[in-house]
């Protein structure tokens, strides 16, 4: 049978970018973008003669409850609800990055489905790297990850997914744009896919393994989140900005606070916020461990549909709104209340090395002083996924002017990043990019870039620095690589007015700066449009797919035998052949101390070429954690010297032997990385016990066949070492039902042939429980779908 390529993409890679025309975006056919509103709201009738009357419901439990397949099963009986059932789930729809999607297509492939069950997109955004501006870097990119591409274009086009070509932009600007809609939920093989919350939905960070739930129709499984409720009070004024209202929060939760729940926010302050802004505070969501972040539909995000070309989901949305779909029932209680005055609220800075660590404006001189930080900045960046909508680059461009017209210039690197191409042929027509260029800045790719680590930075390397981004996450060596280079979050507008002084103890708002006249200048408050004047301009609509492809299944899927990029996923073993009942005895590889994210136990940066290749990504497995015995490095020791951690892995899997991991607090922190899982998986990783979890980490560990364990008394956290060996007593109990509660004891025996026992606790569901005995959720679906064949 002849097989149909995809069109090649390297003629996107043009050698300069010609002015976008003006128009007006003209209405899209939404019919595959509206949410199925009268289905949620029939589901939701049910919801209500499940639960006991006059129950109160949140937005965020209208919205879950509303996508339940069967509300009696998920609902029934007695007991509480949040933070104890699990919930059977039927997404609407799924998002995913290059990066991210290439496991979830491996591991969807192993399904042997002609289609998905629910309408998908693949974005080309994070495997561009930024070095010299915007289309040498893209044409670079599009060259050198072409194998990537062409397999991620190819899969798109068998299985009718819709493909957005390297240089359309970001997957949550572009979702926001395209996709998210009031009620709906979606689910995105990326950590920071609640953005799009921004627009009054649940949009929920998943691993691969999620995803691929959702595209086989499979109930997706979540345990009923706990509402944090955020009442908003007051006016944003001056210079602070939605960006400072979740710094501000990320200080006040940590993050570790949004664990297990979801963030609502309501009061008189939600409706005067922009939906870009909104998109801003709920893609930070993430930075304080929160499942997703939501808010009540208002005329702002109205504004931003019909702007956008989808005035009929705003009319749908309209008619769901007047039925009390797509806002908090009066009187509906949160399990936590936290209130913020924006009238009260200034610009924050927050880090290093941290999300959570926020400081105000005000005090920020006084905290590098204090600290013996650098107060000298060595670049700005602005732009990515949390701030780059159209109000954005508007404001910094309103100080921009400023700064041209007091004849100044930024004195330090200063990068920008459009979200998208609709962002970027939006700006440039309206002069917004000549303004910035003409102050020093150079405009990046449409893609992620130094967010995430693909920034090919050369000075400063190995020394200690200070930059100021606009990004979500500053974890150590994430943007150049360097475990030295502090970055400092902040908004948009502050990140621009201190590009012009480069030194950190400049207070924009306050303070002056010379001019080549000898006047001193100082700014005034930033201004802006939430929506361009004129309407948006689509640029270059080659970029885009076409609106719900038709599956093509004669289509070959393009992996090279011989790549280096990608590789054919063999199933994981199950470690219960043969009727055993408990795990096998495993071998403690090493005690991980303090912050561990998945950056630390799947690195990014030059290690995402190796995205859809799991033997050779797995060479960076926990590369960077530190060995509580000693404090070191990558460093573990499997009883024939110290060596590396992957190496030692590796020793472990050739001998075949099996071997668990104890963990600090809070492991798996960050990105929604199901490599994190993937990785000590494919190395022969049985169990990791841990203080706490991050929850999509957790839950991709689970996906993966290997059991999470929460230390009961954490302080044991200590008594487990290198060498010992750890038995696991009450699996066999939880694996045919009769294990009375969550403890699980730990039989550990020291080298030395003493022994004791560590109490833990498990999280499975009935399901989750199924994952473990077949080895993971991929061995489970397909066992499960032979089954139904044979029938």
């Amino acid at each position: 049978m002849l097989s149909r390529r995809p069109r090649s993409l390297l003629p996107l890679a043009r050698a300069a970018r010609g002015l976008a025309t003006p128009s007006s975006l003209p209405v899209k056919d939404c019919t595959s973008i509206t949410p199925p509103y009268p289905r949620l709201l029939k589901t939701l009738e049910d919801v209500r003669r499940v639960l006991p009357s006059r129950t109160k419901l949140t937005l965020a439990e209208k919205i879950l409850y509303a996508h339940l397949r069967n509300p009696e099963e998920s609902l029934g009986g007695e007991g509480k609800i949040r933070g104890e059932r699990y919930l059977k789930l039927r997404p609407d729809r799924v998002a995913m990055q290059d990066a991210s999607a290439q496991m979830a297509l491996l591991q969807f492939m192993t399904c042997r489905l002609p289609s998905c069950a629910v309408p998908a997109s693949i974005h080309c955004d994070h495997l561009i790297q930024a070095q010299t501006g915007a289309s040498s870097d893209l044409a670079r990119s599009i060259e050198s990850n072409k194998e990537v591409f062409d397999f991620l274009q190819s899969a798109a086009t068998k299985y009718g997914i819709e493909f957005w070509k390297p240089g359309s932009g970001i997957i949550h600007q572009i979702v926001l744009e395209n996709y998210a809609a009031p009620g709906l939920l979606m689910l995105g093989t990326d950590s920071h896919t609640p953005n799009a919350g921004g627009l009054g939905m649940l949009a929920i960070g998943v691993g691969g393994a999620d995803a691929v739930d959702a595209l086989t129709d499979t109930p997706w499984e979540l345990k009923a989140p706990l509402v944090t409720g955020v009442k908003l009070t007051g006016k944003l004024e001056g210079w602070a900005t939605p960006k400072d209202l979740i710094l501000h929060l990320a200080g006040k939760l940590t993050v570790r606070g949004g664990t297990g729940r979801i963030i609502e926010y309501f009061g008189p302050g939600v409706a005067a916020q922009s939906c870009t802004g909104l998109a801003t505070i709920a893609n930070m969501g993430a930075e304080v461990g929160a499942t997703t972040s939501t808010f009540p539909y208002s005329d702002n995000m109205r504004q931003y549909l019909r702007a956008t070309g989808r005035a009929p989901v705003a009319d749908a949305a309209d008619e769901a709104a007047s039925k009390g779909f797509l806002q908090a029932d009066e009187g509906a209680e949160y399990d936590e209340v936290i209130e913020i005055n924006l009238s009260e609220l200034e610009p924050h800075l927050n880090g290093p090395f941290t999300p959570d660590l926020a400081t105000p404006l005000s005090s920020f001189s006084s905290f590098l002083n204090t600290n013996n930080y650098p107060t000298t900045l060595s670049s700005a960046l602005i732009g990515s996924c949390t701030n780059s909508s159209y109000e954005d680059m508007s404001r910094v461009a309103s100080i921009a002017e400023q700064a041209k017209a007091a004849g100044l210039k930024s004195k330090v690197p200063f990068l920008v990043t459009p979200g998208s191409e609709l962002i970027r042929a939006t700006v440039e027509r309206d002069g917004l990019q000549g303004t910035l260029e003409s102050v020093g800045a150079t405009v990046l790719a449409n893609a992620c870039g130094p967010c995430i680590g693909q920034w090919k930075r050369e000075e400063k390397q190995g020394e200690d620095n200070a930059i100021l981004t606009s990004f979500n996450r500053n974890f150590k060596a994430r943007n150049d690589g360097n475990l030295k280079t502090m970055n400092f979050l902040a908004s948009p507008e502050i990140v621009t007015a201190m590009a012009f002084s480069g030194d950190l103890n400049f207070n924009p708002l306050t303070d002056t700066l010379p001019t080549p006249s000898g006047e001193p200048f100082r700014f005034s408050p930033p201004s802006g449009d939430r929506l361009p004047p004129t309407g948006y301009t689509p640029g270059d609509l080659s970029y885009a797919p076409s609106p719900s492809p038709l599956p093509v299944p004669e289509t070959e899927i393009a992996i090279a035998p011989t790549s280096t990029r990608l590789e054919i996923l063999e199933p994981f073993e199950s470690s219960f052949v043969g009727g055993k009942g408990e795990l096998p005895e495993m071998t403690c590889l090493m005690r991980v101390r303090g912050k561990c994210t998945t950056d630390h136990i799947s690195a990014a940066g030059a290690w995402l070429k190796y995205k859809g290749h799991l033997s050779n990504i797995s060479e960076n497995t926990l590369m960077t954690a530190v060995n509580d015995e000693g404090g070191q490095i990558n460093v573990a020791n499997d009883g024939s010297g110290e060596d590396t951690i992957p190496r030692t892995m590796q020793k472990y899997k050739q001998k075949g032997e099996r071997w668990m991991l104890v963990v600090d607090d809070n492991y798996g922190e960050g990105s929604a990385r199901e490599h994190a899982a993937l990785q000590p998986r494919f190395y022969g990783c049985g169990m990791i016990l841990a203080r706490s979890f991050a929850r999509i980490h957790e839950t991709n560990l689970k996906k993966q066949g290997i059991l999470p364990l929460w230390f009961v008394d954490k302080s044991d956290y200590s008594r487990i070492s290198a060498l010992d060996k750890v038995q696991t007593l009450g699996v066999e109990q939880l694996l045919d039902g009769t294990l009375d509660g969550d403890l699980i004891t730990l039989k550990v025996t020291r080298p030395s042939g003493e022994g004791y026992e560590v109490k833990a606790r498990h999280t499975m569901s009935k399901d989750q429980v199924e994952w473990l005995r077949a080895g993971s959720a991929l061995n489970w679906i397909g066992e499960k779908a032979r089954e139904a064949n044979s029938a």
